[in-house]
C-alpha cells in the first residue's frame, strides 16, 4: 500500500468526533465586515467563480459528515409581485458622473449604489467604477465604508490604480465635506484631482486622478483637502 492508498482510507474513516455543517450565514456575513471593496463579476467567469465555491463547500461537508440521503419534495410554486414603488437594486443613486476617459470598453464613469447591511447601519452607499457605453452600464469595482458612518468627516473608499481587464481603474475615492480642491504628491511632484459633488447629497465630493499622474495607490502621499478659500480642511 503506497501513501495515496493510506490517505484515501484515512478519509474513509469515520471522525472521532462528527464535524457539524459549516454556518453559510455566519461565514458570509463575517466576510461582508472584513470586505470594503469588491470586483462586480458578471457574465459566465463570475458564474464559474461561484459554482467553484459551491462545490469545494459541499465538497468538505461530505468528507466531514455523511449528509442524509435527500427525500424529495414536490416544487412549490413561487410568486414574486414587484413593488412599483422601489428601485431596482442596481440602479445608481443621483447622476453618474462621467470622467471624459475613453476606453474600448467605453467612458469610465463613477456613480454611487445602496448598501443596506445591517451589521453597518451608518453605511448606506458605496461608490463605483465602471464604463459607460451609449445607455449601458457596466459596473467594474465598488468601494464602501466599514466602519462609523459613510458621510463623517474626511475621506472615504479610496481605491483603483489597477487594471480591470484591459483597462486601468484610476485611484478614486469621496470627501464629505466642503472640499474644493484635493491634492496628492506623487514623487515629490504636487497632483491635483478631478472633483464632482454627488447630486443626492452636495456635501459628498466625488475624485479622481489621472492614471497617467497617479498609475497606483501605492505612489500616494497622504491626500490634502481644501475648501473654497483655500483653507485646508484634513492634517
Amino acid at each position: 500500500m503506497n501513501d495515496l492508498d493510506d490517505f484515501r482510507a484515512a478519509l474513509r474513516q469515520p471522525p472521532d468526533e462528527p464535524f457539524a455543517e459549516p454556518d453559510l450565514a455566519r461565514i458570509m456575513a463575517d466576510g461582508t465586515r472584513l470586505r470594503r471593496r469588491r470586483r462586480v463579476l458578471t457574465g459566465a467567469a463570475g458564474i464559474a467563480a461561484a459554482a467553484a465555491v459551491v462545490l469545494v463547500v459541499a465538497f468538505a461537508v461530505q468528507v466531514r459528515q455523511p449528509a442524509p440521503a435527500p427525500v424529495a419534495q414536490p416544487p412549490s410554486p413561487v410568486s414574486v409581485t414587484p413593488t412599483a414603488s422601489a428601485p431596482p437594486a442596481a440602479a445608481p443613486m443621483g447622476d453618474v458622473v462621467g470622467t471624459g476617459i475613453q476606453t474600448k470598453s467605453g467612458e469610465l464613469v463613477f456613480f454611487a449604489r445602496a448598501v443596506d447591511l445591517p451589521e453597518l447601519p451608518g453605511v448606506h452607499f458605496g461608490l463605483v467604477a465602471g464604463f459607460r457605453s451609449g445607455s449601458s452600464l457596466q459596473s467594474v469595482l465598488m468601494a464602501n465604508e466599514i466602519r462609523g458612518s459613510d458621510r463623517s468627516f474626511g475621506f472615504h473608499a479610496t481605491d483603483g490604480g489597477e487594471l480591470a481587464g484591459n483597462e486601468r481603474i484610476p485611484v478614486f475615492g469621496y470627501f464629505a465635506g466642503p472640499a474644493a480642491r484635493i491634492t496628492t504628491t506623487v514623487h515629490g511632484r504636487t497632483v491635483e484631482a478631478k472633483l464632482a459633488r454627488w447630486t443626492e447629497d452636495p456635501n459628498v465630493v466625488i475624485f479622481w486622478f489621472d492614471p497617467a499622474a497617479v498609475p497606483n495607490s501605492g505612489v500616494l502621499t497622504p491626500l490634502i483637502a481644501y475648501d473654497a478659500a483655500g483653507k485646508r480642511l484634513t492634517r
